[in-house]
C-alpha cells in the first residue's frame, strides 16, 4: 500500500445523478458514466493493491460503491486524493501533484468539461501530439522501444495503433509499459495524458479453420459483410459488446471502425468489411454497431468495457471506379454517375453519435468528371463534403484522416502517400488546409514538426484575416474534442492492464459461443438439391476435398506471393467426416503445382469445394493499372479471362487526371482483359466434377464459396449440386452447415451478377441495380436471397 501518496480533502461533494452518456459524437453533453458516480448508499473506504505484469508495477484502487477503479503506476508522480461522503471515503488520482483536485481530475464530472477544462490549459506544442495517430506497431514483443519512447517524448503523441495480434502475454506489459512511461513525463507545466491505443478490426473469423482453435486468443465473428447476411442487427451488438471487452483487455480504447461505406460497386476491393448494399440496413448494423462498443450492458452509457467507435470513411468510399481501390493513385477517384451522394451519407447520419469519423481517400466526381463541389481533391481537403458533415449534420466528434493522408506523392522519402489533389502544397500548407476543412488527427503520423509549421501559418493568417480565430484557439478546440475520447472511455481513472483480468475476458467461452453463433447464422444457402439436410450423420462417410493454388497479386509491401494448399481445412473436415481424402500434389523446385493426381472415389459419399471469391485485385496493389503497358485493365467477378469489349464498357473514363494540355486523363480499361489469380479454384471445381463424372457413381458436389465481395455464379453453378457461402466466417462453420447440423439462415447482402455485362452497365454510385444470377431451380441471387431447410427463406 502507498500510503504516503495520499492527500486527503475535507469538501464535501455531491452526488452525481446517473445519465445517458452515448452520444458523445453530437455538441450535447452526454453526462457522467455509470463507472463515474458513486451511490449515496455506498459506504466504506477505498481500497489498494500493488499488481505487477512481469515488466511494470503499478497500483489498483478501488472505490467503494459505483466509484469507478483507478490505477497508477508504483514509479510514477501520481498521488491520491480524498474526499469523505455519508462515511464512505473516495480516492481521485493527482495528476499534476498541485495538492488539489482539479476539474479535469474529477472522475464525478462529464468527460466534456473535463476536456474542455484540460484543453484551456494546454499549448499549441502539447494539442499538436494529441492531434497525431501513430503508424501502425507490429511488434508488442519488444517492448517499449526507443522509437517509441521519441514520439511520446518530443512529438506528445498519445494515439498509438496496435496493428499487432491479440497475444495478451505480449500485449499486456507492452501497454502498460508504455503507460508508466507517460505518466513519467507529466510536469506542472506538461500535463499528464495516457495513451490511447487503437485498433482496425481484429476478431474475424476466416483467419482460422477451427473457430476455436487450442490457444484461441479472442472470439471469432463474421467479417460486417456477414453480420449484415444475418439481416439482424442484434448480432451485430452482441458482437461490439463482446469485442469491446476484448479490446478494453488488451489496452485498447478506440476501434478504428466499422467501415460503413455503401457496397454499390461490386468490383470493390473492401466490400467484405461493409455492412451491403442496402443502406437502411447499413445504417442499422452501423448504429447496432456503435452501440455495442461504446455502451455498457446494453445500455448507451460508458463504463469500463467501452470502446471509442469510429465510423469510415466518410462520404462512404464505395463508388471507385470500375471498383479500384482509393489506396492507390489507380482508384483515387470516386464517382457518381447516378447522383446518388445523399444515399451513401445516410449510412453514416444513422450513427452520428460514434465518438469519431474518419475520412476517406477519394476524389469525388460527377457523372461528368467533375468535382461534386469546388475541391478536386480528396475527403480531408474537400470543403464541400466536409461541410455537409459538420455544418449540416452538426458531428461534434474527432474527426480524423485516414493514413498517409498528409503525404504526397512527390514529398520526400514518401512511401503510402494518399493526399489526392494537394501534392503540389508543402506540408504545412496541407495541415492547414486540413484542419480547415474540421478535421482533428492525422493518420500515420509520428512527428510534429509540420503541425507546428502549420500552427506557425495559421497565425499568420489569422493576422493577416485569412482565418476567423487564432492558432491557439483552433488547437484547442481539436483538443478538447481529442481529451473527449480519453475522458469518456475511463483512461484518466485506469489506464493499466491486470494479466489475470485480461486473462479472463479474452475468448472467454461466452464471448466464443455467441462469435460462432453469429458465424452460424451468416452463412448463406444458394442452392440445394437435397445434399444438404437436417439431421444428417456424415460422422461414418467419406468427403473428398481438392487443392488449389493462387498466383498471388503484388502490392506496396512486396512482389505476388505464391500459396497452394485445401481448398478447405482438411483438420476441420475430419471432425465431422470418418475419411478425408485429397489430391496428390506434384510441385516443382519453386514449390508450384506441376500436376493434381485425383483419389479414387471408390468410397467417396460427398464432395465438398471450397472457392474463394476471384481475385484481380489487391487492395494496395494499384490494381486496375499496368505500369508496363501504360494502360488500364478491369477487376472481374468471375474466374476465367475476361476481356472489357462489351457495349456496356465505358470507353471514355469518367475520372481521370488532368493534364497539362487541359484535357482529361482517359483511364478506361475498354478491350483490355484480366484473369484471376485464383483462376485454380474454378480448375479444382472442375476436376472434381470430371472425377465424380469418371466414377459413375452419383456423388453431390457442394461448392463452399468463401466471399469477399460479389460473385458470378455462371461459372460452377450448374454442375453443384448444393452452394454455400461464407462472408468471412470460419471453415469450421462451413462444415457445420453443409453437414446439417445447423440450419442456414443468411441471406445475401449484396446482388450475385448474371454476368459481367451487367456489371458494367451498374452505376458505381448506385445499389441494386444490377441483374442477379439465376439458377437452373429459377431462383434469383438477388439482395435477400437465401434458403434454409424448408426453401426460399422469406421475411
Amino acid at each position: 500500500m502507498r500510503g504516503s501518496r495520499i492527500a486527503r480533502s475535507t469538501a464535501f461533494f455531491g452526488i452525481f445523478a446517473l445519465a445517458v452518456a452515448g452520444c458523445s459524437g453530437d455538441n450535447e453533453d452526454p453526462g457522467p458514466s455509470e463507472s463515474a458516480s458513486a451511490t449515496a448508499e455506498a459506504t466504506g473506504d477505498y481500497t489498494t493493491r500493488e499488481v505487477s505484469d512481469g515488466t511494470t508495477d503499478f497500483v489498483v484502487v478501488e472505490n467503494p460503491g459505483d466509484g469507478p477503479v483507478l490505477s497508477y503506476s508504483a514509479e510514477g508522480g501520481v498521488t491520491l486524493l480524498e474526499e469523505e461522503v455519508d462515511g464512505a471515503t473516495y480516492a481521485f488520482k493527482d495528476m499534476n501533484a498541485n495538492g488539489t483536485l482539479d476539474t479535469w481530475e474529477d472522475w464525478r464530472l462529464t468527460s466534456d468539461e473535463r476536456a474542455a477544462d484540460l484543453a484551456s490549459q494546454m499549448s499549441i506544442e502539447q494539442v499538436a501530439g494529441l492531434m497525431l495517430f501513430s503508424s501502425h506497431e507490429r511488434s508488442p514483443a519488444d517492448g517499449l522501444t526507443d522509437a517509441q519512447k521519441e514520439y511520446l517524448e518530443n512529438s506528445n503523441l498519445r494515439a498509438v495503433l496496435n496493428a499487432a495480434g491479440s497475444d495478451a502475454e505480449v500485449t499486456v506489459p507492452w501497454v502498460n509499459e508504455m503507460q508508466a512511461f507517460v505518466e513519467t513525463l507529466a510536469t506542472e507545466d506538461n500535463p499528464y495524458v495516457p495513451v490511447n491505443f487503437a485498433s482496425d478490426p481484429r476478431s474475424g473469423a476466416a483467419t482460422g479453420g477451427n473457430y476455436n482453435a487450442d490457444g484461441a486468443d479472442i472470439s471469432r465473428w463474421p467479417e460486417n459483410l456477414g453480420l449484415a447476411a444475418t439481416f439482424d442487427p442484434e448480432y451485430t451488438r452482441q458482437f461490439g459488446e463482446a469485442a469491446s471487452a476484448e479490446y478494453r483487455a488488451l489496452g485498447i480504447a478506440t476501434a478504428l471502425s466499422p467501415q460503413i461505406d455503401l457496397a454499390t460497386e461490386p468490383r470493390w476491393l473492401r466490400v467484405l468489411g461493409t455492412f451491403g448494399e442496402d443502406s437502411a440496413a447499413a445504417a442499422e448494423h452501423a448504429a447496432a454497431y456503435v452501440a455495442g462498443f461504446q455502451g455498457t450492458d446494453g445500455e448507451a452509457e460508458w463504463g469500463a468495457d467501452s470502446v471509442n467507435a469510429m465510423i469510415k470513411h466518410w462520404p462512404g468510399d464505395g463508388p471507385g471506379e470500375g471498383g479500384r481501390e482509393s489506396h492507390t493513385d489507380a482508384g483515387k477517384y470516386g464517382v457518381y454517375p447516378g447522383d446518388n451522394l445523399d444515399e451513401h451519407i445516410s449510412v453514416f447520419q444513422g450513427a452520428l453519435d460514434a465518438a469519431s469519423i474518419m475520412t476517406s481517400y477519394s476524389v469525388s466526381l460527377d457523372a461528368d468528371g467533375e468535382p461534386l463541389f469546388e475541391d478536386r481533391m480528396g475527403t480531408a481537403y474537400d470543403t464541400g463534403l466536409m461541410s455537409i458533415l459538420r455544418d449540416d449534420n452538426e458531428f461534434g466528434g474527432v474527426v480524423v484522416t485516414d493514413w498517409g493522408v498528409m503525404t504526397g506523392a512527390n514529398d520526400e522519402g514518401a512511401f503510402i502517400a494518399t493526399a489526392w489533389g494537394a501534392e503540389d502544397m508543402t506540408p504545412a500548407e496541407r495541415y492547414v488546409h486540413v484542419l480547415g476543412t474540421g478535421h482533428d488527427m492525422f493518420g500515420g503520423v509520428n512527428d510534429a514538426t509540420f503541425i507546428l509549421e502549420a500552427a506557425d501559418l495559421w497565425q499568420e493568417q489569422f493576422e493577416a484575416g485569412e482565418q476567423e480565430i487564432d492558432a491557439v484557439t483552433r488547437f484547442q478546440e481539436s483538443g478538447g474534442r481529442i481529451l473527449n475520447m480519453i475522458f469518456q472511455a475511463g483512461l484518466y481513472e485506469d489506464a493499466f492492464l491486470d494479466p489475470e483480468v485480461s486473462g479472463a475476458v479474452l475468448a472467454s467461452d461466452d464471448k466464443v459461443a455467441a462469435g460462432y453463433d453469429a458465424q452460424l447464422a451468416s452463412v448463406v444457402m444458394l442452392k440445394n438439391d437435397g445434399t444438404i439436410a437436417e439431421g444428417q450423420d456424415w460422422s461414418d462417410k467419406t468427403v473428398y476435398i481438392p487443392q488449389s493454388s493462387d498466383n498471388g497479386l503484388p502490392s506496396l509491401f512486396g512482389d505476388a506471393t505464391y500459396s497452394q494448399g485445401p481448398s478447405l481445412d482438411l483438420d476441420v473436415a475430419a471432425e465431422h467426416f470418418a475419411n478425408v481424402v485429397t489430391d496428390e500434389v506434384e510441385l516443382d523446385e519453386d514449390g508450384k503445382v506441376v500436376n493434381y493426381t485425383t483419389p479414387d472415389l471408390t468410397d467417396v459419399d460427398l464432395v465438398l469445394v471450397g472457392m474463394d471469391s476471384p481475385t484481380t485485385g489487391a487492395v494496395f496493389g494499384n490494381s486496375g493499372y499496368d505500369a508496363e503497358s501504360d494502360s488500364y485493365y478491369p477487376l472481374s467477378l468471375q474466374y476465367r479471362e475476361y476481356t472489357a469489349d462489351g457495349d456496356n464498357v465505358r470507353q471514355t473514363s469518367i475520372s481521370g487526371d488532368l493534364l497539362e494540355d487541359g484535357t482529361q486523363e482517359n483511364r478506361s480499361y475498354f478491350g483490355n482483359s484480366v484473369t484471376a489469380s485464383n483462376e485454380a479454384d474454378l480448375d479444382a471445381f472442375e476436376r472434381a466434377v470430371d472425377a465424380v463424372e469418371a466414377s459413375g457413381k452419383d456423388i453431390p458436389v457442394v461448392t463452399a464459396l468463401k466471399a469477399q465481395n460479389a460473385v458470378i455464379p455462371a461459372e460452377f453453378e450448374a454442375d453443384a449440386d448444393a452452394i454455400v457461402v461464407g462472408f468471412g466466417t470460419s471453415d469450421m462453420a462451413l462444415f457445420d452447415i453443409v453437414t446439417g447440423a445447423s440450419e442456414p439462415q443468411g441471406r445475401l447482402p449484396i446482388q450475385f451478377p448474371a454476368d459481367m455485362d451487367t456489371v458494367e452497365a451498374q452505376q458505381e454510385d448506385v445499389a441494386k441495380d444490377m441483374t442477379p444470377y439465376t439458377d437452373a431451380a429459377g431462383n434469383a441471387y438477388d439482395y435477400g436471397y437465401g434458403l434454409n431447410w424448408s426453401g426460399v427463406i422469406t421475411n
